[in-house]
């Protein structure tokens, strides 16, 4: 049974490098947020078009629009979600059975919010990508856009990190360079190698 390893880690982590690695490696990778991009281009659309008028033009939902309909309003935000988070499980499901046909023996799931939306439960594991708080810093206020404010805020929203460090089976520390962060890749696949997945063989996915 395929193994289900979470990926998850605070932003300018270095998650999104870490996932590419297990890529190249011929992990299968679900990405998250590539999957809602997806749905607000397709299935989602029409349902966010009806629960939120003005926020859809040509099919294709307005991330900026749709945001200030939702930000500091707890009740909008929970029936953006009801309409979003069954779409984005069933994509998942479809990855993992995909993943179970190919006989991969490891299935990686990319959900940046993975702690603060309990979806390390669905997960036989979880591997957190850290790095120093300077390197983080640094790494986002070089984005374009990005200020102390800004960064601060999105930090608020996440789950401190040495809290995600300490709920982690898996560590990648990206601060020691990609090479030092690719090794540490392999290390985790050999260490999971043969090991039975069990969240898939009691949902029955």
């Amino acid at each position: 049974m395929t193994f289900v390893l979470g990926l998850t880690g605070s932003i300018g982590m270095g998650k999104s490098v870490t996932a590419g690695m297990f890529r190249a490696l011929g992990v299968p990778v679900h990405d998250a947020d590539a999957a809602v991009h997806a749905l607000y281009r397709g299935a989602a659309a029409p349902l966010i078009a009806k629960a939120f008028p003005g926020t859809v033009a040509d099919g294709i939902v307005d991330r900026e629009a749709l945001s200030k309909e939702v930000i500091g309003q707890a009740g909008r935000l929970k029936e953006l979600e009801s309409i979003v988070h069954p779409l984005v499980r069933a994509e998942r499901d479809r990855f993992l059975a995909q993943a179970i046909a190919a006989r991969a023996p490891v299935a990686v799931l990319d959900i940046p919010l993975l702690f603060e939306t309990g979806g390390n439960r669905d997960c036989d594991a979880v591997l957190v990508v850290t790095a120093a708080a300077a390197v983080q810093r640094e790494r986002v206020l070089a984005r374009p856009g990005m200020t102390k404010d800004k960064l601060e805020a999105i930090l608020a929203k996440q789950m401190p990190d040495a809290q995600k460090r300490e709920r982690a089976h898996f560590l990648v520390d990206t601060g020691r360079g990609l090479a030092a962060a690719e090794r540490q890749v392999r290390g985790i696949l050999r260490t999971l190698a043969g090991r039975p997945g069990r969240v898939l063989a009691r949902s029955g996915v």
